[in-house]
């Protein structure tokens, strides 16, 4: 995957950093060069000085390839615009934002744009939101067969009841996260633009699940 994450201070860096190691091609923004002597010297991604939210600075990240964008500047406003034009102006859906103001989180996931608290585990939030795999569980239980993920799917199950989305994983999802609210569906409610899903399953099963939401649905 190719990830472009805005702002290198505490969050970005120890998020490109990760995603690197993992062996995810990584685009990381900063107004400050000296923001990126955070990444260290083993990081193998691109850096780019400029604004998050300006065309040409995304165009060097790499925009119109990225698989994932993550604002996670120090600003609110800057974290709200870049989200947005890497939306509604590149068609990027796997975007998220780190948000400081509570109250203003709650509007920017009406727009259907996930984000994130500033606490202390906010970069493993990010990674849970960008990432199709490879990162940890919401839940597990103490022998850590049975867990509990949180799925970004692949824009092809839109439309799709979550009955057909069970179906399709062999698996139940107990509840969805749509626009700030969580809720239990049915089999025969809609997935929608901006869902996050949460499906239960046993370990040795986690790599099939997640490949099977990353990819469209196939074809009857």
């Amino acid at each position: 995957m190719h990830i472009v994450i805005m702002g290198c201070g505490r969050v970005g860096s120890m998020l490109a950093r990760g995603l690197d190691k993992r062996g995810h091609q990584v685009s990381i923004i900063d107004v400050d060069p000296a923001a990126f002597d955070r990444l260290g010297d083993g990081f193998r991604g691109h850096t780019v000085k400029g604004v998050g939210y300006d065309r040409e600075v995304l165009e060097e990240a790499g925009i119109r390839k990225t698989d994932g964008f993550a604002a996670v500047s120090s600003g609110d406003n800057s974290n709200i615009l870049a989200a947005r034009v890497v939306r509604e102006v590149y068609h990027v859906d796997n975007v998220v934002a780190r948000i400081y103001d509570q109250g203003r989180a709650a509007v920017f996931e009406r727009l259907g744009i996930p984000t994130v608290a500033t606490v202390k585990w906010s970069v493993e939030q990010v990674l849970r939101r960008l990432l199709p795999e490879g990162s940890e569980p919401v839940w597990r239980d103490p022998s850590g067969n049975a867990r509990l993920l949180q799925i970004h799917v692949h824009r092809g199950w839109r439309g799709r009841k979550i009955g057909e989305l069970q179906l399709a994983a062999r698996v139940p999802i107990p509840f969805i996260l749509r626009v700030g609210q969580g809720f239990v569906p049915t089999a025969d409610t809609i997935c929608q633009d901006g869902d996050l899903i949460f499906v239960a399953c046993d370990l040795e099963r986690t790599d099939e699940v997640e490949t099977t939401f990353a990819q469209p649905p196939r074809k009857d």
